[in-house]
């Protein structure tokens, strides 16, 4: 029996941790623990998107604390024990490690909040995602909002944080050191998704204790209306004409075969640059990936897919299906990408728009949306529901189609 200071909401098995163990854990409906039983409060965390976070949990003044310890295959289980071992010491010598870590207390401002959350708060989202949070936080939160104190932030402030978004106040054209340029975008699209983001960073501040409301739970967010842009046949036509031709564009090698596997597979541009010659099964025919957005995923190759990825040569000692110029994966695809749209006029069209049109194909053969929600990887059914006026028209379309068999039946009949 654990000290009653180290018990907390422990819903798996108490095993010894190990490299091995760990990674043979299998995601599930919900994140859930297993305890390491030999430091107490050393456990990992498994969450549906199958991240694993090594995490310390002890108790303190009634109330469970938890702190990340860091995610499984950037720590090594030996590391996060001895991480965990300095923290329970700390515990056992009567200390409060998460508030001495952090002193968060009724004075925090919300950008040392963010930087909390950042910290300790993100760790079920992948690193895609953390980066977008920390993108949404240096660019529009903290800007506007991070001098503020966290206690007396109110729906009004968070009303008016919203419509300067959505005003542009916080749109720029940033240089930076990695990507070479961020451009800041405002509109009503970038406000719903950053005060979205708000909202669980002020759950978060309430888990701490240093609020015990949400001032974003009320406030009326705009919709969110992502572009929904399907390309036509003509255009469909015009792009796989040049894709098949591309030495009449100035482009990188990688570029035409790249987007053809996007346009045949409905996968996600990261998805596709990221590939690796490993998540290939050529003889079942599908793709594997051990870490996309949704978690893993299995995704089906058709011929042309295939013919694709036969085309393309592999390079010794990289990985990657799609090589840089200096080693790793392809980077440049969307500089490619500009000057095949601006070739055809398409300027409004987005490589994502290229997903959009795998899957309108698909509804447009009379898929359903659970079909077309397996093969574009969606683990929420509702993100599949942009489509279903799509699936509707076709069964519309069916519905005419007995309507007029019927119709002239009768016709014959009377005749």
């Amino acid at each position: 029996m654990l000290p009653s200071r180290f018990r907390g909401h422990w819903r798996a098995a108490i095993v010894k941790i190990s490299k091995t163990k760990v990674d043979a854990l299998k995601p599930k409906k919900s994140d859930y623990i297993i305890q390491d039983d030999v430091v107490p409060g050393f456990g990992v965390r498994i969450y549906p998107s199958g991240i694993k976070t090594y995490i310390f949990q002890y108790r303190r003044k009634h109330r469970t604390r938890r702190i990340a310890l860091g995610k499984h295959g950037v720590l090594t289980p030996h590391t996060a024990r001895q991480k965990a071992v300095e923290l329970w010491n700390q515990v056992n010598n009567g200390d409060d490690p998460s508030a001495n870590r952090y002193a968060l207390d009724a004075g925090t401002t919300v950008a040392k909040l963010c930087k909390l959350y950042l910290e300790e708060g993100c760790d079920h989202k992948k690193p895609s995602t953390i980066e977008i949070d920390k993108g949404r936080i240096l660019r529009h939160i903290n800007p506007l909002l991070g001098k503020e104190i966290v206690a007396d932030v109110t729906t009004d402030d968070v009303t008016k944080f919203m419509k300067d978004i959505i005003a542009g106040k916080t749109a720029a054209d940033v240089r930076t050191k990695s990507r070479g340029r961020a451009r800041v975008q405002g509109g009503k699209g970038t406000a719903s998704r950053t005060v979205g983001l708000l909202g669980g960073i002020f759950t978060f501040a309430i888990r701490k204790g240093i609020r015990s409301d949400n001032p974003v739970r009320t406030v009326q967010k705009p919709k969110d209306n992502k572009r929904e842009r399907f390309l036509s046949d003509g255009e469909l036509n015009a792009l796989l004409q040049l894709l098949n031709a591309p030495e009449d564009l100035p482009l990188n090698f990688n570029v035409a075969p790249a987007i053809k596997m996007l346009l045949f597979t409905g996968c996600r541009k990261s998805e596709i640059l990221n590939l690796k010659w490993k998540y290939l099964d050529f003889k079942n025919r599908y793709i594997l990936l051990p870490d996309s957005k949704t978690g893993d995923k299995k995704i089906p190759l058709n011929q042309p897919a295939i013919d694709v990825l036969n085309s393309v040569s592999k390079v010794s000692k990289n990985p990657y299906v799609f090589v840089g110029t200096g080693g790793g994966h392809f980077t440049a695809l969307q500089k490619g990408w500009e000057k095949i749209r601006e070739n055809l006029d398409m300027q409004d069209v987005r490589i994502h728009d290229l997903r959009h049109s795998f899957a309108s194909i698909l509804a447009g053969s009379g898929h359903s949306l659970v079909m077309i929600g397996k093969l574009l990887g969606h683990s929420d059914p509702k993100t599949t529901q942009i489509y279903a006026h799509l699936v509707d028209k076709q069964q519309l379309d069916a519905s005419d189609q007995v309507g007029a068999y019927l119709s002239t039946i009768g016709k014959n009949i009377d005749e």
